[in-house]
């Protein structure tokens, strides 16, 4: 069966990220610019919930996709990130077709957490807005 092609922004690229459960939520692309780097993903199909819309884990994946981003390459050395806790405010749906993005933005890292904030939106209106605390995986210190 042939993959029908997903129409992208101008300035967005794929990813990349690792395959994976990340394979079947997205996928994900990239527009890095000045400022934070934007996440987008079309909705599609697979994305869709009973009522119509993109259902609410689709829209927490991209929230963790960005925050977990921004922390991870805020970081020299990059380190691998974990998600502690999550918030997410849902504030409006996501329909078939939609082009969405997220961004996030640090607001605190210290030396094994990480805490940032962002949104995702649509067309200007805003889908969801979300807070999240990660902690940064370090190496472990030789004793």
């Amino acid at each position: 069966m042939a993959r029908r092609s997903i129409e992208i922004p101008a300035g967005f690229i794929p990813s990349g990220f690792s395959p994976g459960f990340l394979d079947h939520s997205g996928p994900y692309y990239l527009k890095n610019g000045q400022g934070p780097t934007i996440v987008g993903c079309r909705i599609l199909g697979r994305h869709m919930n009973y009522v119509g819309s993109a259902h609410g884990g689709v829209l927490a994946t991209l929230a963790d996709v960005t925050l977990s981003l921004a922390v991870y390459a805020s970081d020299e050395p990059k380190r691998p990130v974990s998600t502690v806790s999550m918030t997410t405010n849902f504030l409006s749906a996501a329909r078939l077709g939609e082009w969405i993005e997220a961004s996030g933005t640090i607001d605190r890292i210290g030396k094994n957490l990480a805490y940032a904030h962002g949104s995702i939106w649509c067309e200007g209106r805003t889908l969801m807005t979300m807070s999240a605390v990660f902690n940064i995986i370090r190496p472990k210190e030789s004793t």
